[in-house]
């Protein structure tokens, strides 16, 4: 998919994103090898940008008996890339490695990891991991939770639930300013989102959680908030294949959320430019944000690369273009 940052392999700064700038491609890291981290999300802490992201490697191969296409590869676990600048990626590790051999249990390679997301708590000092957890027919649909005491991980796994009982699928985190954090996840054979408080500590679901695009048919959150109000960027579901990304706001992260359109403006918005949505992150510094998403390559899906992209809000208006 495409690709921000990347040494001398970047075409553009990705703050000149920003204004309109677009970067498509690989991703590659000081040592010059491509950054293996889809489905990723990017925490802010200290100065530096983590992103944590799926590693994809290995054959890919097709589920049978599945009323979609149900393309996997094994479960590689979860990387670990650092940058004071965006631009300039470190490889810091495996955060979150896979187990072999267990089809018990949750992190085995022939297991589905999808959609890392890290926050950190700064009352118990602790790295926080929410991710997707599944089954490779998506039986299973839990929220995973793992831990470290430092953000490059290693993170120690914990285990999965049903928030509240319900379906966890396509998943993000949000942290708001007053510290509270926020599971957002697709539910009800994806017919719904949920918005889910977490406890103080991060770790646990609360009783705290509302139902939001009802019968939407949505995946892939992306939440962000800008000037008060809270905006969540979606896409259709229709499996790998790339579809119009829709955008809802809020004024308050449980809902209600009102749904206002595609936020891609130009050619190739009805495919949000060949790409699936996973992350909006505010530029430290600047008054913009930086859309993430994958592109995916379904029948391999090793070669699967990325789509960032400047994102603005003027006037309550959020448009991502090339």
């Amino acid at each position: 998919m495409v690709a921000v940052c990347a040494s001398i392999f970047l075409k553009a700064d990705v703050f000149a994103q920003a204004t309109g700038t677009s970067v498509e491609g690989n991703i590659y890291d000081i040592d010059e090898k491509p950054v293996n981290a889809h489905s990723a999300g990017i925490m802010y802490h200290n100065g530096v940008y983590y992103l944590f992201g799926e590693i994809k490697k290995g054959k890919t191969w097709l589920i049978p008996k599945q009323s979609w296409e149900d393309y996997r590869v094994p479960a590689g676990g979860i990387s670990c890339y650092s940058s004071t600048d965006l631009k300039h990626w470190k490889y810091r590790g495996v955060a979150l490695a896979p187990v072999k051999g267990n089809p018990d249990s949750d992190i085995d390679t022939g297991r589905v990891i999808e959609r890392p997301k890290v926050i950190y708590n700064a009352k118990t000092k602790q790295f926080v991991m929410w991710m997707h957890i599944d089954k490779k027919d998506y039986s299973y649909s839990q929220s995973g939770l793992a831990v470290s005491n430092t953000p490059q991980g290693p993170y120690k796994y914990i285990g999965s639930v049903k928030p509240n009982g319900n379906m966890a699928r396509d998943m993000t985190l949000f942290k708001d300013d007053n510290g509270k954090a926020y599971l957002i996840y697709s539910s009800e054979e994806n017919n719904t989102m949920q918005v889910c408080l977490l406890s103080d500590d991060y770790l646990h679901p609360t009783k705290t959680f509302s139902r939001i695009l009802v019968d939407q048919r949505r995946e892939a959150p992306a939440l962000f908030k800008n000037n008060g109000k809270y905006y969540l960027i979606t896409s259709y579901c229709s499996g790998w294949s790339p579809n119009a990304a829709t955008y809802a706001v809020a004024d308050k992260v449980l809902g209600p959320y009102t749904v206002v359109g595609n936020p891609c403006t130009g050619a190739g918005a009805n495919t949000t430019f060949e790409s699936q949505s996973t992350y909006v992150i505010p530029v430290k510094g600047k008054d913009n944000y930086l859309f993430m998403a994958d592109r995916w390559n379904k029948t391999d899906l090793e070669k699967s690369d990325y789509l960032w992209l400047p994102l603005t809000v003027i006037n309550g208006k959020v448009e991502i273009k090339k």
